[in-house]
């Protein structure tokens, strides 16, 4: 009996070619090509046969990945419809689509995933620095920073590309930290100039270098300026300099001024000793003077030399010798000029009380005379019998009417005039007058400056 005629499902297999997947990009079939089923007249209920078409979808293969697939026919039936394969990408690498999918009857997978690299962005550039990447800016990339010579890293010195695609701590930065290196010049000694006390000083400005960006801000110096003159003794010159992001540096150096010297010289006796700059340095020279009624006897100047040595040898201050056995009263003037001052006394006889007063008060006072460089002068009586004298030395009738003469004296009454040294009349007196008197008027008006000052710094012997 022949049977009836069952309806025939037509299945055409279609090839369709496709090209392969970029890496990372999802996955792709084993072989190369996708199957996909195309009906005629769809049935109203397809009839599935697992075991004539076990391999439903196709094989699924995740580059960088891994797809752990559960089928409902056990594990020989992978890509069997039904079967449901989670997805999952290696160390490295983040799954972009869906984490699982499902093999439909359609003959697709429910969804599309595939591994793509974690990246973190490129590190930004570190001013005056650099960093240097194991990996590139794939992950566990580690970035080792460094600065410039003179520059020190303030902040993480390590980043590390992290599995969320950023970097691990944060940016840091390099600072100048480290101070300018300066250089003075080296300590010197000098020798005060030849009659000076101080001594010129030159020197070249320090040595300043920056160890990071060289520009140095500004150098100070605390201290003379080169070329200054320095007294004698040790002198600190100090130099500070900032760099531009204002570190200091600072360093000093020593200048000695030495001023060689001679021995310290004594005045001379009834003398004393005019000296120009410190009085013994080198190049100093002294003078020696004499006191009024005495005379120098050997040099006059003195010089120390750079070998601390005094030139020549110390002079005497004899007395002055007085020599009446002149011609004239202006030969014997003479000799007391710039030296002594001279107090000339006239009277009518030796018995005149105003004369025996005076000469007692001055008899007294010959200290102060003597001080004051204060030469006295008698002529006393009236001819035959007058006489003249300076101390012991006796005058001539001629010197002593040349004397009257020319001072205007009388022989009738006591009177008395006061020269100063340079013989001017300066002071008469009519009448006896203290020695006191006498001295206040000298030290007021007929002193000179370097009597003056020579009373000042060796006071009043007489008092």
């Amino acid at each position: 009996m022949a049977q009836e005629a069952a309806p025939v499902l037509l299945v055409f297999l279609t090839r369709l070619v496709s090209s392969t997947w970029h890496e990372g990009s999802g996955y792709y079939t084993a072989e190369s090509h996708t199957n996909e089923v195309y009906v005629e007249e769809a049935p109203p209920e397809p009839a599935l046969d697992y075991r004539r078409v076990p391999q439903w979808c196709a094989t699924l293969n995740i580059h960088r990945g891994e797809a752990t697939c559960y089928s409902p026919q056990g594990g020989s039936y992978r890509s069997s419809l039904g079967t449901r394969c989670e997805l999952s990408c290696a160390r490295g690498y983040r799954l972009v689509g869906r984490s699982a999918v499902q093999c439909l009857p359609s003959r697709r997978w429910s969804g599309m995933a595939y591994c793509r690299q974690i990246r973190c962005h490129v590190l930004p550039a570190v001013l005056r620095g650099s960093y240097v990447c194991s990996a590139g800016v794939q992950m566990d990339s580690r970035c080792d920073y460094t600065c410039l010579p003179g520059y020190q890293l303030e902040g993480d010195r390590s980043r590390t590309c992290m599995e969320d695609g950023r970097w691990s701590g944060s940016e840091p930065i390099c600072v100048d930290v480290e101070p300018p290196k300066i250089r003075c010049p080296d300590s010197r000694e000098r020798i005060a100039e030849p009659g000076k006390l101080t001594a010129t000083v030159y020197w070249d400005p320090p040595r300043v270098k920056d160890s990071a960006d060289g520009v140095i801000k500004r150098v100070m110096l605390r201290g003379p300026e080169p070329g200054s003159e320095f007294p004698e003794g040790e002198h600190v010159i100090r130099y500070t300099t900032y760099d531009q992001a204002y570190n200091r540096a600072s360093c000093k150096f020593r200048i000695r001024v030495q001023v060689r010297r001679c021995p310290v010289l004594k005045p001379p006796q009834h003398g004393y000793l005019s000296c120009t700059s410190d009085g013994n340095n080198y190049g100093a020279t002294c003078e020696y003077l004499c006191d009024g009624g005495y005379e120098r006897q050997g040099t006059s100047l003195r010089v120390c030399q750079s070998t601390q040595q005094w030139t020549g040898s110390q002079p005497l201050c004899a007395p002055m010798q007085i020599n009446t056995a002149v011609n004239s009263a202006a030969s014997l003037l003479d000799q007391f000029y710039e030296k002594r001052r001279l107090l000339v006394i006239s009277a009518p006889d030796s018995a005149n009380r105003y004369y025996k007063m005076q000469i007692s008060m001055l008899q007294q006072a010959t200290c102060g005379l003597d001080l004051r460089h204060v030469t006295i002068i008698e002529l006393v009586g009236q001819p035959p019998h007058e006489v003249g004298r300076i101390r012991e030395h006796q005058l001539s009738v001629g010197i002593m009417e040349e004397l009257r003469q020319f001072l205007h004296l009388t022989r009738y009454h006591f009177n008395m005039v006061l020269l100063d040294k340079a013989g001017t009349d300066r002071e008469r007196y009519i009448l006896p007058i203290s020695p006191d008197e006498i001295f206040d008027f000298i030290d007021t008006y007929l002193l000179s400056e370097q009597e003056a000052a020579q009373r000042a710094q060796s006071g009043d012997p007489c008092d």
